[in-house]
């Protein structure tokens, strides 16, 4: 290479560094900052930008057989929800043109997976999983507490959201604490979950958005007992079951971030995800599961003894456990 082309390159790799610190910074200035670095491409190949910066993956089946496995091995008493992510992924990635992006609205009590199943999601679509620059969390809480803001956060959203489309047409957005989400911020993104083929030349129809609610744990719960009231096993609910009984509970849920929301007046969420309460065998496999990962011999005493403190609901049945699986790391800590 010449040594003009040279330095032209050093400075294009300088240029794309410096943007990519740019966006681990600043969460609404990402968009920007990969978008810059992308442009910087035309200064040097493909492979060497892709050495110094995550590039955006190509297009390529879903490993249906490692999702599966993975869903299987670490996901506990959730039948419905890893049935149900295993065919919409796999049948979303092997798509080659989806009419609409992904959507997911996963729910259920804190603790029985939902977070843990993002986690898998993502790692399997992304090398780096929930530090890719491709895969965007957010929190209500934290990205959008206030309510008197509510336009400014809409504006912010769209910029976001086309911006980091804009640079990875198969990004992910992960909306998490839904349930805390001011009714309102969330209709925003409803232009680019439509059926849209492009908007102002970009498509979203690769992208999967992923949204995290508590909402709607009182309804999975009752239809869990009733099943287990009637002697059926929990394998034998099916998502007929509480799909629909979800959709309506949350869209009339005035404590719910889909409170009368157009994304399920329009049925632009694909699938409602029930996550079942978690009974105390499957706190037991959650506590195997966390001594396995952190390299320890499983002590089946142990593992009771963590699983014996949990404390379970109905009053009277002590059937499910009331934080799922969510204390099991610090009790293990203690033990």
């Amino acid at each position: 290479m010449p040594l003009a082309g040279r330095l032209a390159g050093g400075a294009a790799l300088g240029l794309l560094l410096a943007a990519q610190a740019v966006a681990a910074l600043e969460p609404i200035s990402t968009a920007i900052a990969i978008g810059a670095a992308s442009a910087l491409t035309g200064y040097l190949s493909k492979d060497v930008y892709c050495r110094f910066a995550e590039c955006c993956p190509k297009e390529q089946p879903l490993n249906a057989s490692a999702l599966k496995l993975e869903l299987e091995e670490k996901l506990f008493g959730q039948h419905l929800a890893t049935e149900v992510i295993l065919k919409a992924l796999t049948g979303f990635r092997n798509n080659k043109n989806p009419k609409k992006p992904l959507t997911l609205s996963l729910h259920g009590w804190a603790g029985t997976g939902k977070n843990f199943v993002s986690q898998i999601v993502a790692e399997n679509l992304h090398s780096r999983g929930l530090k890719s620059n491709f895969v965007h969390l957010f929190v209500s809480t934290l990205h959008f507490p206030h309510e008197q803001q509510i336009k400014l956060y809409q504006d912010q959203l769209q910029k976001w959201i086309q911006g980091n489309v804009s640079a990875c047409a198969s990004s992910i957005f992960i909306f998490d604490e839904m349930d805390k989400l001011h009714p309102g911020v969330i209709d925003a993104i409803k232009p680019f979950l439509d059926y849209y083929e492009q908007i102002d030349g970009v498509s979203y129809r690769k992208a999967i958005f992923i949204f995290l609610s508590n909402a709607g744990g009182d309804l999975i719960t009752k239809v869990a007992l009733d099943f287990w009231l009637a002697g059926r096993k929990r394998e034998e609910i099916q998502l007929k079951d509480l799909e629909q009984v979800l959709s309506v509970g949350v869209f009339n849920n005035k404590h719910s971030g889909l409170w009368h929301s157009r994304l399920i007046d329009k049925n632009l969420i694909d699938y409602f995800i029930p996550f079942l309460p978690l009974e105390y065998t499957h706190v037991k496999d959650c506590v195997r599961a966390e001594m396995k990962a952190r390299g320890s011999t499983i002590d089946e005493d142990i593992v009771t003894r963590v699983a014996d403190e949990m404390t379970f609901f109905p009053k009277e049945e002590k059937i499910y456990s009331d934080k799922g699986c969510k204390t099991v790391q610090s009790r293990l800590d203690f033990h």
